[in-house]
């Protein structure tokens, strides 16, 4: 970890912000979406906890039936599925990491890493807590991994892309939700379209990563920020005259 915080931060202090993988101009608005996403998904938890059925929500937007998606939009449903299934999500995650290594950007690959990781993992024990099932027992739905990850993707891409280009907080806060909508919105709409989850699922799935990604973000800036300024300051000290 000690090489991976200098590699990204051998320059001087005054480009160190550069370097962050949450803008600073964008940590407090982005600190504030985590906090009512945290809402969202405590709320939307505890309303349906131990459901097994569609909500009137969920009934007003989609049909009760499953698998309303026809070819040839269900091809790309189920590609989009297979993006966020254990297999293909491994790759995409893998070849993000492999562009950031290449790009030269370490401290961004273990943001992709550690950002997926917590939230595939935030999603799943929220599965396990709130027990809200779809197509009977054992089928655990709420929140949608799926949405989760894909949106987590879209997050910490479009938080690269504010650092590297420079944006302000308006341009950068605005490029870093309209990726987050639109990533949520069609995983979320392929989800729901197979009958793999109800609208409410895919809510929920969106609001948790924009409660991870952001406190991630944050955290890997601050360890690694740790960790150089321990490297740095490590040197060889003088020895006192006598």
């Amino acid at each position: 970890m000690d090489r991976l915080a200098g590699a990204d931060l051998e320059v001087g202090p005054g480009q160190l912000a550069a370097r962050a993988v949450l803008p600073a101009a964008l940590r407090a608005w982005l600190g504030l979406v985590a906090a009512l996403a945290t809402l969202v998904v405590v709320a939307l938890g505890v309303l349906y906890a131990g459901h097994g059925e569609p909500g009137r929500v969920d009934s007003r937007l989609v049909p009760p039936t499953a698998d309303s998606v026809r070819p040839p939009w269900r091809n790309v449903a189920l590609v989009l599925d297979f993006l966020g299934e254990p297999a293909g999500s491994a790759m995409v995650v893998a070849a993000c990491v492999a562009g950031c290594l290449l790009l030269r950007r370490p401290r961004a690959a273990v943001l992709v890493l550690a950002g997926a990781g917590l939230t595939v993992g935030t999603t799943t024990l929220l599965k396990h807590l709130v027990g809200r099932t779809i197509h009977g027992p054992g089928n655990l739905s709420y929140p949608s991994g799926h949405t989760a990850f894909f949106t987590a993707l879209a997050l910490m891409a479009a938080l690269l892309a504010t650092g590297r280009l420079g944006l302000g907080r308006t341009a950068g806060l605005s490029l870093v939700l309209a990726a987050a909508l639109v990533a949520g919105a069609v995983m979320g709409w392929a989800e729901v379209g197979l009958g793999a989850h109800y609208p409410t699922d895919a809510l929920g799935g969106w609001c948790t990563a924009l409660a991870v990604i952001p406190v991630t973000a944050w955290l890997v800036d601050r360890t690694a920020d740790q960790l150089t300024a321990r490297t740095t300051g490590a040197g060889p000290r003088p020895r006192p005259r006598r």
